[in-house]
């Protein structure tokens, strides 16, 4: 055996094989870490009755694959610095130059850091999906799209605001599982208020009866208490329940109805007045 092969004999078993080790356990830590997350993962992710099995499934699948790809670069990273020992290579200048590298990095990442644990945790939660309506910190709009990063969502006016998850301090979803109507009518003094209840009752019925209202209405629009004694009129509200985005059309079709349902009853729907003297 000549002076060469015996050197790469040597070099070999004292640096192929422990290389070969640690590549050979670093896929295997990956694959039990995957397996691990799967289950852990299906097990924290809520579900709700109102939400399909699909979509269910998406949210599910979504985390898992961002969760083994930071687990997989982590076992990696750890895996390159043991055959870098291995190898006994110099590891100090490159920690000294990835420290510096890493405090300007890190100043930067911090906000984007931040932005994706708070977007893990609105998929975990379920906190709201594409097509709710919400109101994040005072923008209320439609949900187009959820990143890990930011929310994107369209208001009324059509205009497309960009939140990341980071910066939301307060998230109102106005669609989630059902939705309600809640109206406060004033009636006049001089009504009935025995007979408003039965009108407002029959026309609620009436309304959750219809063919095109029953499927987005769960439960009819009824009187619920007499909610204030204001200066010109004495205040009901009127609660019922409809399928998630189905509140604001199904109360402007109720106030419509109720309308012409006073009318017909002679049931007085007061404006302010005001009652001027005329000092002689």
């Amino acid at each position: 055996m000549d002076f060469s092969t015996e050197t790469l004999l040597i070099w070999l078993n004292d640096r192929f094989i422990p290389v070969a080790i640690i590549i050979a356990i670093a896929i295997v830590v990956r694959r039990i870490g995957m397996r691990s997350l799967d289950s852990i993962i299906r097990k924290a992710v809520k579900t709700s009755r109102f939400q399909s099995e699909a979509e269910h499934k998406q949210r599910e699948q979504t985390l898992i694959d961002v969760f083994e790809s930071i687990f997989g670069v982590l076992v990696w990273i750890v895996a390159i610095v043991f055959i870098f020992i291995a190898l006994e290579i110099n590891l100090e200048p490159l920690l000294a130059a990835g420290g510096i590298a890493g405090i300007v990095i890190g100043f930067g990442a911090q906000r984007v850091m931040q932005d994706l644990f708070a977007g893990i945790y609105v998929i975990i939660e379920n906190q709201y999906q594409v097509g709710d309506v919400v109101d994040l910190d005072g923008d209320v709009g439609l949900v187009e799209d959820i990143s890990l990063r930011m929310t994107i969502m369209r208001d009324l006016d059509g205009t497309v605001h960009h939140i990341p998850h980071g910066s939301i301090q307060r998230a109102k979803n106005l669609s989630k599982d059902y939705a309600r109507i809640n109206l406060d009518i004033g009636i006049g003094y001089s009504s009935d208020l025995e007979k408003v209840i039965e009108v407002v009752n029959r026309v609620g019925e009436d309304l959750a009866a219809d063919d095109e209202w029953k499927v987005r209405i769960i439960s009819p629009p009824k009187f619920m208490r007499v909610e204030n004694f204001g200066d010109s009129s004495i205040d009901i509200k009127i609660v019922g329940e409809t399928k998630p985005l189905e509140q604001w059309a199904a109360a402007g079709e109720l106030r419509k109805r109720l309308k012409i349902a006073f009318d017909k009853e002679g049931i007085e729907i007061p404006f302010p007045q005001r009652t001027i003297h005329q000092a002689e």
